[in-house]
């Protein structure tokens, strides 16, 4: 009987059978479904609570240079990077980035780990959303006149921790949480999110492409009424004005600001999470890959840009500002700040029921992609064995059960100290591994020909030396003696490779081959990434689709990796200040080993064999060919294959219709 009805019900909710590409690999039913998606993951609720409780605690116009700055040099950049890889490569983050190169399966792991820490505790807070949701039908609002009682007391319902000390010689006594046991009511809730998200998901991107019109289309009509309301409020110009028409010259050079900024794009896009990896690689091969991943970007800022005059409105209709106001968190804003200004609207409990609405939502969107990127490493791996939906079922199953802690009397101080970690640290260390090391191994087999190991050792020795002793330096001297120490060790290192390199035989573009010295810099500074751009454009840029751009390699390597890893090691000094806390102590740990699995693959990639399909463990393996596209390569594999011969395609021999540099076009060669 149950199982009639169930067929009954998927027949009715999926699309049957889903659609294939050419390749076999599901695809998308439609561009927009897989746009609405990718753009679910990104927008959430935290582009309606975080973004605007940054923008609050930098109030003025000068926020958005950064801002502004931070989208071009870090979001789409490194969009563009893991879109085109999933969909040239067609396989989830561990699968891409062994076809990249094997010794990166560990970061394409590092980011499945991300998500599977990440995603467990956000359903959380969809839970405490849904307590909202459901004392939003009660008139009048449960929590009028006691918004932070009813936060504290009758949502999170957490035991207060006994604090602990920190002395001089180190840890006097560690913070304590006796409060251990499960919120009935929570447990509940989040069983019923992780049924939704189940739902979203289980029939592969035919299931999920319909479901993010309803998670990601209605919410964005019920923002536009929200900011309709909350903008016609009494002085709700007064909050406007503070948020787009001040102006603080002085908080520009504040370090805070820039650093606040650039986490805000880079957390609010998503990238790192491995879930635009997963989404690409069910596109069709050749799709606009480089104007997709625009759109999302641009889409999601944009959304939050706009979605931040409401909470603006709602600032000046309580006349509240950063000069009496104390700093607010993401938390503040969406449980304490918007519920005290609904209470005072007309039809308090409408609101209140569009506003608690709007955020699950936007937060089911996304959370079932971070949960896609863990079934499509399982699909890619073991398809051949198990159903997407058993696999879904059981990923959803253990997912509630770890959720479980986080239900707790101490889930919410658990939740913010893995938290803490998992975005501050492992999160950037993620995609600074991704921009870094894509631009250094991938075909680096190439450069080692043409320069010499030595050359290629100590550039990139310098590169990375330069940026792991310059942050120490700055943290614990100054932050000008770090940048001088950087610079410094690459400069050195530049040097010594530049003296031991080869004069490369290859033809380097236009003005780097106007002498031997260019070649050798060129090679050695940007034929990784120029090459990986010019593979991947052979895919991605067919027809009219976009191009990557010429300065994006470099971009990514000299300017945004850098910058990443300066955040990355500020979260250091903070956790010194924590070291008592068991929970901050646990996630900083969790945090690690994120790491560990980018560093040892690096080193070690064959440990990680078991989790790339065994017909791909040869994808990332190439022969040395300076200069010639990837997909030329491939055909010269073929031919050898069918005729039995075994010659390697090298550019001062080209073969079998592989063009030489010399014989390339200056688009071939750029």
């Amino acid at each position: 009987m149950l199982s009639s009805i169930w067929i009954k019900v998927r027949k009715a909710i999926t699309p049957g059978q889903n659609k294939k590409s050419e390749d076999g690999r599901d695809q998308w039913p439609s561009r927009t479904g897989f746009l609405l998606a990718s753009m679910g993951g990104a927008i959430g609720q935290g582009n309606i609570i975080r973004f605007p409780s940054q923008v609050f605690n930098n109030v003025g116009l000068q926020w958005f240079i950064p801002y502004l700055l931070s989208i071009f040099i870090l979001a789409i950049p490194g969009l563009i990077l893991e879109i085109s890889i999933g969909q040239a490569y067609r396989g989830g983050s561990v699968a891409a980035y062994n076809n990249m190169n094997r010794r990166m399966r560990g970061v394409g792991l590092a980011s499945m780990m991300v998500s599977a820490v990440v995603v467990v505790y956000f359903a959380v807070i969809l839970v405490w959303i849904m307590v909202y949701f459901r004392h939003s039908f009660t008139s009048p609002l449960p929590w009028t006149g006691r918004t932070e009682e009813f936060y504290y007391q009758q949502v999170l319902r957490q035991v207060d921790p006994v604090g602990g000390a920190i002395g001089p010689n180190g840890v006097e006594s560690w913070v304590s949480y006796p409060g251990m046991g499960l919120i009935g009511e929570s447990v509940g809730w989040s069983a019923f999110i992780w049924f939704c998200v189940f739902l979203c998901m289980f029939n592969g991107v035919g299931i999920t492409g319909r479901a993010a019109y309803v998670t990601m289309a209605a919410p964005i009509f019920m923002t536009i009424v929200l900011l309709g309301r909350c903008c016609s409020l009494e002085n709700a110009g007064r909050g406007i004005k503070l948020y787009f028409a001040s102006w603080d010259s002085q908080n520009l050079a504040s370090g805070q600001l820039w650093q606040t900024a650039c986490g805000q794009v880079f957390f609010s896009t998503g990238v790192g999470f491995g879930y635009y990896i997963a989404y690409a690689s069910y596109n069709s091969k050749w799709a606009n890959a480089v104007q997709d991943a625009t759109i999302i970007v641009c889409s999601n800022c944009s959304f939050e840009t706009i979605a931040a005059f409401a909470l603006f409105g709602v600032v000046g209709y309580l006349d509240i500002s950063p000069a009496n106001t104390p700093r607010l968190g993401a938390f503040e804003i969406g449980f304490l700040t918007y519920p005290a200004a609904i209470v005072a609207m007309p039809g308090a409990n409408f609101w209140a029921v569009l506003f608690f609405l709007t955020l699950v939502l936007l937060g089911i969107s996304s959370t079932y992609p971070m949960l896609d990127v863990i079934v499509t490493g399982i699909m890619d791996r073991y398809g051949h064995k198990v159903r997407r939906p058993l696999v879904a079922l059981v990923l959803v199953t253990v997912a509630f059960l770890i959720s479980l802690m986080y239900c707790s009397e101490f889930g919410y101080y658990l939740l913010d100290g893995v938290d803490r970690w998992i975005n501050n640290l492992a999160l950037v260390f993620v995609v600074w591994s991704e921009l870094a090391l894509s631009t250094t191994v991938y075909r680096h087999k190439d450069v080692i020909m043409e320069t010499g190991k030595p050359a290629f050792i100590f550039w990139n020795g310098g590169y990375f030396l330069g940026q792991i002793l310059g942050v120490a330096v700055g943290h614990h001297v100054s932050g000008g003696a770090g940048a001088g120490l950087g610079f410094g060790i690459f400069a050195v290192g530049a040097a010594l490779s530049l003296a031991l390199s080869k004069t490369p035989t290859a033809t380097a573009p236009r003005f780097w081959n106007n002498s031997a010295m260019l070649k050798r810099f060129w090679f050695l500074a940007f034929y990784s990434g120029n090459q990986l751009r010019r593979d991947l454009n052979v895919i991605v840029a067919t027809g009219k689709n976009w191009r990557i751009p010429v300065f994006w390699s470099p971009l990514i390597r000299y300017i945004s990796s850098p910058i990443l890893f300066i955040v990355y090691s500020l979260a250091y000094p903070e956790f010194w200040t924590l070291r008592n806390d068991p929970v901050y102590v646990f996630g900083f740990i969790l945090a690690h080993f994120c790491l560990i699995f980018a560093v040892v693959s690096l080193i070690m990639p064959r440990y990680f064999d078991v989790f790339v399909p065994q017909h791909r463990l040869d994808d990332g393996k190439r022969v040395a060919a300076p200069c010639v596209l990837e997909n030329l390569l491939e055909a010269e594999a073929d031919d050898s294959a069918e005729t039995g011969s075994s010659h390697s395609p090298l550019p001062d021999k080209p073969s079998l219709g592989v063009k030489s540099p010399d014989e390339m076009t200056t688009g071939e060669k750029l």
